[in-house]
């Protein structure tokens, strides 16, 4: 009598959890739906407006400092400059902060650039590690300064790179990044439209496989390596989707650190970037909200759709295994953080939709995702599931997330006139059901597993392989 008690309460409780998994898979591919369809119209939308020539004209400069910082990034480094002195842009200049490297990375760069020893007085306006040498340079086509700091981490550099910079609007880019051609011009456009713009995000593609000269595609093709494949089309997939709807309510919580255009003054005054989260990206981002939100200032954060960024994507699995583990504990850190916002009235829609949305299918998601299927496991061990029935969901939702991310990826690369060969399309249409139905369950893993000896490493980024990027 006491074993039929004990199977029936079991039986429950795995229905039960398998009901939620269901209708957590159905919710999440709902929203994938919704903002799949939204980002594709939006994306053809803005072509047709091109080809129109329905878009403001780029006879309007807005001053703009591109920041970036460095460590042991010596392979790359002077190839990233050299793609951001060709943008097409006249009013901008360049700050390279050396966070203490311990290889070349500072003298590649005043070699690359014939770059002189200044003197120059830096007002910390936001606490940062003291220089140690300044170096600039008049002979290129916008300044060109290079400052070699005593080691802080990533957001300690992006705050010197503030205190440096001359003009009201920043841009924060990775050293291993190359920004399009007309990408400064797209990014401004948001300011020019709305006077409150406090933050611009901006598109990241993996440049694996990509071909530029002098900061336009001369040559597109898909990455030889699969890992890369795969995160070519997961990011086409997540710019599309939840950033483009965001962007339609003031909703946007996350702008890569890889490129991002924020207003210098607000930045100041909401205290810079926050030396104690691994993710001082989406920090940022999120205590703007909250610092103009508490202190009433008219402000909107945008999305430029069309201003695209080229980055590496890591090509080794235990290099994409740790990049994942500090995005979700930058994550975890920055909701944590600010975690008033959640459901909270003042902040509108950003705490009632974007914030539930990030805790529940980004923060939450691992543990939910293996935990469902754990119990479904669990379930047909024992036999008390429906297998046909099981087989047949996750069909449908494999089928389902490989048409919308199939969609997301031509949406993309079409509006943006990339010509890609009949063989990379084959490859595309036969790794999009391997990225969904394995890559993401073991990202899921990786990400649930990134807790594990947190307190020890959270402020620890790690080593990524680099390699040279291809540009003529």
């Amino acid at each position: 009598m006491m074993n039929d008690q004990v199977f029936e309460i079991i039986k429950a409780v795995l229905d039960g959890i398998n009901i939620f998994f269901i209708v957590y898979m159905i919710g999440y591919s709902s929203f994938l739906f919704l903002a799949v369809v939204i980002g594709s119209s939006e994306l053809y939308s803005k072509k047709q407006q091109e080809k129109l020539k329905n878009t403001l004209l780029r006879d309007y400069y807005i001053p703009v400092s591109i920041i970036v910082p460095a460590y042991n990034e010596e392979v790359t480094v002077v190839e990233t400059v050299k793609s951001l002195l060709a943008l097409e842009y006249k009013l901008y200049e360049i700050i390279i902060v050396d966070d203490g490297s311990k290889d070349s990375t500072s003298k590649k760069l005043i070699e690359a650039f014939n770059m002189q020893p200044i003197r120059r007085p830096i007002q910390r306006k936001i606490p940062c590690q003291p220089e140690e040498f300044i170096y600039e340079t008049a002979m290129q086509k916008v300044p060109l300064t290079l400052i070699r700091k005593k080691n802080g981490g990533k957001a300690d550099s992006l705050n010197m790179g503030i205190n440096a910079c001359r003009y009201p609007y920043f841009i924060c880019m990775d050293a291993d990044s190359v920004l399009q051609h007309d990408s400064l011009s797209r990014i401004v456009r948001p300011l020019l439209e709305n006077e409150n713009v406090v933050a611009v995000g901006g598109v990241v593609r993996p440049c694996n496989g990509a071909e530029l000269e002098r900061g336009k595609v001369k040559k597109y093709k898909f990455p030889i390596n699969i890992l890369a494949c795969m995160q070519v089309l997961e990011y086409d997939r997540s710019f599309l989707a939840s950033r483009i709807l965001f962007d339609k309510f003031n909703g946007s919580l996350i702008i890569s650190g890889a490129f991002g255009l924020f207003k210098k003054d607000t930045v100041v005054e909401a205290g810079g970037y926050d030396h104690s989260t691994m993710g001082e990206d989406m920090e940022l981002v999120v205590k703007l909200h909250e610092y103009c939100v508490v202190n009433d200032i008219p402000y909107c954060i945008k999305y430029a759709t069309d201003a695209i960024c080229w980055s590496q994507a890591p090509e080794r699995l235990r290099d994409l295994c740790k990049q994942r583990k500090r995005w979700h504990l930058g994550l975890f850190q920055s909701m944590w953080k600010h975690r008033i916002m959640l459901f909270n009235p003042k902040f509108g829609l950003v705490g009632i939709i974007s914030y539930f949305y990030f805790l529940v299918y980004e923060l939450l998601s691992p543990f939910i995702e293996i935990f469902g299927v754990a119990s479904m496991l669990v379930a047909f061990a024992i036999d008390l599931i429906n297998v046909p029935f099981m087989l047949l969901f996750f069909l449908i939702y494999a089928v389902f997330g490989c048409v919308l991310t199939l969609t997301a990826f031509f949406a993309r690369t079409q509006t943006i006139d990339l010509k890609i060969s009949p063989g990379d399309i084959a490859k595309a249409v036969s790794l999009c059901f391997f990225e969904i139905c394995v890559l993401r369950f073991v990202l899921a893993f990786v990400r649930a597993t990134a807790f594990v000896g947190y307190k020890k490493k959270k402020l620890n980024w790690g080593r990524i392989e680099r390699k040279k990027i291809n540009i003529q």
